[in-house]
């Protein structure tokens, strides 16, 4: 079997989950991207909260979350055009067999760290099994899934996979590239703000202040600067995160000119709050990026692991009660839809009415276990847009009842008298406290009116971290982005061997057989068609699961900049995130 795997494979300038790259070899740029997109200029981002680590790769400490995108790479770089491909970055080429059993990566010679040093094997081996190991928790599931990995070459090196599974070729490239002598008599694990890991990326940091600002320099001397795969990329001679106590004071800085761009995630404020003199004369642009990625699921998310929300039918009367089309109207002014399931505005999401099919097929031997709306089909209920959201609440009255809660004298008691009492953990920095703050304050009128008492929790981002990693909520703001691609991470946020896993991204504390057997299906598939079947399944189980309480799409990015920051007129399928703005960006100054 070895020998015909190994007679199978060929050496490839990328890979995609299914099919073909849609890039040649010999590409010139990404398509999106511009290729004689000028260099220079400084950009000035602001995040809410603040840091106390340098280390993005660590477990302890809380980083600048884009430091690990902007100073750091990986052997394959990931297009933002497509599904899931991926080309060679500090790699050269990728080798895999038909069955992916195994993947083969050669290093580019001319690969080096930012202090001028080579890339090497020794590093890449190193990297794997620290950050497997001692690293933060996002890169301990796939170590686990290494059978072994070992130097081939010179410049090369063999991962064989323990297990099944065709995504694992794709995500061995994506694994960050650390300098191995950096650390040698240090503690990865536990460094902090003394020292940055030493990475391979476009930029470097320049200098900070705990709490206040983080700059980051581009490294002139940066080793890919010729490469194809970042040719009209990373553009900007200086990135500036200015940090903020929360957004409204955020969006005050912008106004101020302190800020170069800012994202805003609510449409009526889009119009509203962006009507500013800038805007007026034209040093403040207003863009539009549309996208064709899920909606992912942003909203409430429910700790299951917690009486009485571990049932299925508290949860769905407490969504029952979340007077969405009155909040949307009352927030948004009614102009962004509701979000219908995790990869809604996708064709990986269910499709209305019964399981049919390969989803039929993959959900039914789980069918004795699967809770209402899962075969028959799931959505979640309208209300009438009034604030009384009367027929919604009778029918949570009915669930509350049947799972053992009932109103006496105005308060929903359970059989031992204990009153239903929750509490919403929030910080200033999600979608801010204003706009979450003011979604849980219409929802905790409507819970009075069902005898439940609701209250907001508002922390520094700090205490917001600590203690979602230490599951110590009811309720919790939350939001999971998706993917045209999903693969393992999805185990990461649903899987059963995470649920009870402190740190672990399964917030909610997903622990379902059926959850896991639809992530394995998607991950074993060998046509699109298995893997969307797969994809919608999943759908069902998590949508009909009531897990959280979704909020409103964000179908297209809403970015405000000043006039000086330009981009392609070519936008990437998965349009604004992290791989569009500031990387294909530049600056045009007066």
């Amino acid at each position: 079997m070895a020998g015909s795997n190994l007679a199978s494979a060929e050496s490839a300038h990328g890979i995609a989950m299914y099919g073909e790259p849609a890039l040649p070899p010999d590409f010139v740029s990404l398509p999106y991207a511009n290729p004689d997109a000028p260099k220079g200029g400084t950009v000035v981002f602001g995040n809410t909260g603040g840091f106390d680590t340098l280390n993005p790769f660590a477990q302890k400490g809380t980083p600048p979350w884009q430091m690990r995108f902007w100073g750091y790479e990986s052997l394959m770089g990931r297009s933002q055009d497509e599904a899931f491909t991926l080309y060679g970055l500090l790699a050269e080429s990728i080798e895999v067999p038909d069955d992916r059993s195994w993947v083969e990566f050669t290093l580019r010679p001319e690969a080096r760290f930012s202090d001028g040093s080579p890339v090497t094997v020794e590093d890449v081996l190193w990297s794997y099994e620290t950050l497997g190991t001692e690293g933060h928790i996002r890169y301990r599931r796939f170590w686990n899934q290494i059978d072994s990995i070992e130097q081939t070459g010179e410049r090369s090196l063999r991962i064989t996979f323990n297990e099944e599974n065709r995504e694992l070729a794709l995500i061995a490239g994506l694994r960050p590239i650390l300098k191995k002598s950096q650390w040698a008599t240090k503690d990865f694990a536990d460094s902090g703000l003394d020292e940055a890991p030493i990475g391979s990326g476009p930029y470097v940091v320049a200098g900070f202040e705990p709490g206040r600002y983080i700059t980051f320099e581009r490294n002139k001397d940066y080793w890919g600067n010729d490469l194809p795969f970042r040719r009209g990329t990373n553009n900007f001679d200086e990135i500036r995160l200015d940090f903020y106590g929360d957004q409204t004071v955020l969006l005050e800085a912008f106004k101020a000119g302190e800020i170069s761009a800012i994202r805003e995630f609510n449409a009526a404020k889009w119009d509203r709050a962006y009507d500013f003199p800038a805007v007026a004369n034209g040093d403040v642009v207003k863009t539009l990026v549309p996208n064709g990625k899920p909606s992912g699921m942003t909203g409430l998310g429910f700790n299951t692991r917690r009486a009485p929300l571990g049932d299925w039918r508290v949860r769905e009367a407490l969504i029952l009660a979340f007077n969405f089309e009155y909040m949307n109207e009352t927030l948004t002014g009614g102009t962004q839809p509701r979000i219908s399931s995790y990869f809604s505005n996708s064709y990986l999401a269910m499709q209305p009415g019964a399981a049919e099919g390969k989803v039929a097929d993959l959900l039914s031997p789980f069918a004795d276990t699967l809770v209402p709306g899962v075969m028959e089909g799931y959505r979640f209920p309208e209300s009438d847009g009034s604030e009384r959201n009367r027929k919604n609440l009778r029918a949570a009255t009915k669930l509350m009842a049947e799972s053992g809660w009932t109103v006496v004298d105005g308060v929903m008691r359970n059989a031992s008298g204990e009153a239903l009492e929750l509490q919403v953990l929030l910080t200033p920095g999600n979608l801010g406290e204003g706009e979450m703050r003011s979604v849980v304050e219409i929802y905790a009128r409507a819970l009075e009116r069902l005898g439940v008492t609701l209250t907001a929790d508002v922390v520094d981002s700090a205490q917001f971290v600590e203690r979602q990693r230490a599951f110590d909520f009811d309720l919790t703001f939350f939001r999971r982005a998706m993917s045209l691609s999903p693969g393992n991470e999805q185990y990461l946020y649903w899987g059963s061997a995470s649920a009870d896993q402190e740190g672990s991204r399964n917030l909610t504390g997903v622990s379902d057989p059926a959850v896991d057997a639809m992530i394995d299906a998607m991950l074993i598939s060998k046509s699109r068609e298995d893997f969307i079947a797969a994809a919608r399944a999943l759908d069902r189980l998590l949508t009909a699961g009531r897990y959280v309480i979704p909020i409103w799409q964000y179908s297209e990015g809403r970015i405000a900049h000043v006039k000086e920051l330009k981009f392609p007129q070519t936008l990437p399928v998965s349009g604004d995130g992290i791989g569009y703005m500031p990387e294909v960006w530049w600056y045009e100054g007066k």
